[in-house]
């Protein structure tokens, strides 16, 4: 955990298209005023996580501080919403590092595509027929052949998002861990994923791709009809989630591992 520097003074405030998050920017803006993200110290997200996921996305190469509060609908990766003492806050934020994954796909046309995700790398199955994926780790293969909805890698960060619910394991944040996880896999029965080092490359081959088209996904960046799929943590890029002091995304990520 990393505190940030305290002459946090220029904030740049983005807001997700709702009333109840426009409602809180106009409040915001007049009290702190507003700076040009390219000139902030920080930047302060007003939404929910769709918007967080957004917006780390958009200033992902820049270094830029994030600091998220809640008005939204989904709020695991945001603040509790207050208008007033929001620079103390800030200097007293605690800062987690994250690391994307980085997506390069060869589509069925031979064309080559590359995208980050913060949460997931996703692939899923076009059509009512189940993909069939064969799927190796730094060149080896492990998985001849999996038949299967689809089959998806996730970050520490989002192994409490879609690689849950699918019934995969939650990261905590500071594991050098990956999670390879199927969904809704049907053969091999017994198989339900695998822990890997985040230093490793994933790769997916699609089998009868022309009959069974799959669609890869980095968290909203898709391509159809793919050939294969490399997957990897992209360490080179640091960005920084910032939290209030007891509420850091470890912790959300520690307690979540507790309810029920």
């Amino acid at each position: 955990m990393t505190r940030l520097p305290a002459e946090i003074e220029r904030i740049a405030f983005v807001a997700s298209p709702t009333p109840e998050a426009n409602a809180a920017l106009d409040k915001l803006v007049q009290r702190y005023g507003n700076v040009d993200p390219e000139d902030a110290d920080v930047i302060v997200a007003l939404g929910g996580d769709g918007l967080m996921l957004k917006t780390l996305h958009v200033f992902m190469s820049t270094g830029k501080p994030i600091y998220g509060m809640h008005r939204g609908t989904v709020g695991f990766l945001m603040n509790d919403y207050r208008e007033y003492g929001l620079k103390e806050r800030l200097r007293e934020a605690e800062a987690t590092v994250i690391h994307p994954l980085v997506m390069r796909v060869v589509d069925a046309d031979g064309h080559g595509h590359e995208y980050r995700a913060i949460n997931e790398v996703s692939l899923f199955r076009q059509t009512y027929q189940a993909a069939r994926l064969n799927v190796m780790v730094d060149g080896k293969q492990r998985l001849r052949e999996l038949t299967a909805d689809g089959i998806m890698v996730a970050t520490p960060a989002g192994s409490t998002a879609y690689n849950l619910s699918t019934g995969g394991p939650i990261i905590p944040i500071g594991s050098p861990l990956l999670a390879l996880t199927p969904i809704s896999p049907f053969r091999p029965r017994r198989w339900r994923g695998a822990l890997l080092p985040d230093s490793a490359i994933v790769t997916i081959e699609v089998l009868e791709a022309d009959k069974r088209p799959v669609a890869a996904v980095a968290d909203h960046d898709e391509v159809r009809s793919v050939s294969h799929v490399d997957i990897r943590m992209d360490h080179a890029i640091e960005m920084l989630m910032m939290f209030d002091p007891g509420h850091s995304l470890d912790e959300r990520i520690l307690r979540e591992q507790f309810s029920h």
